[in-house]
């Protein structure tokens, strides 16, 4: 049960997404996976993600950029780009859901990987691509963390939609499949 008496869209959300989640999946014909990079500005290691992306990732891709327009974004297909992200604060949960909701137009898109700024690739495409189509597993890191970092950081202001006993710690930085 929810902590709050939901709003009528909120109900009618909800019925959508159950609706959504038990339909069938149509297999796709040409699967891809959907980087999203949530970046307040510049992303240092472009170049390299230059290289990542033109060396195997061409139609097997869909980049969407969390930041400024980046060089690399004529050279790769980019869906969306916003701006204006401030770490600690709401506006990073909602250029998540941004940039989730506009990775989610293209049913082709089979994985979702949220990257931030200071992430780098440490295998080049092909083995990424492979090791993720190859897998139905999710990486999501949340945790409780009792200290100053960690469930400290709760505030009464997050009420009523995060209650205090269902705060967790987690990593910005996530991957999950369809």
């Amino acid at each position: 049960m929810p902590a709050r008496i939901l709003t009528d869209d909120e109900m009618a959300s909800r019925v959508v997404m159950k609706d959504i989640l038990s339909m069938p999946l149509v297999p796709s014909k040409n699967p891809k996976i959907a980087f999203m990079f949530l970046t307040p500005g510049s992303l240092p290691f472009e170049r390299l993600w230059e290289k990542f992306f033109l060396f195997g990732g061409m139609g097997r891709t869909i980049t969407v950029i969390s930041s400024d327009c980046l060089e690399f974004c004529h050279k790769v297909e980019v869906a969306f780009t916003c701006s204006n992200v401030v770490w600690g604060t709401i506006s990073m949960i909602d250029a998540e859901k941004r940039l989730l909701a506009n990775a989610l137009q293209d049913t082709d898109n089979q994985h979702f990987v949220l990257l931030s700024d200071s992430c780098v690739p440490l295998h080049d495409f092909d083995y990424v691509y492979n090791y993720l189509m190859g897998t139905n597993i999710s990486f999501v890191d949340c945790f409780q963390d009792p200290g100053p970092h960690g469930n400290g950081r709760y505030s009464k202001q997050m009420l009523p939609e995060v209650e205090e006993r269902d705060f967790r710690k987690g990593a910005q930085v996530f991957m999950f499949d369809q």
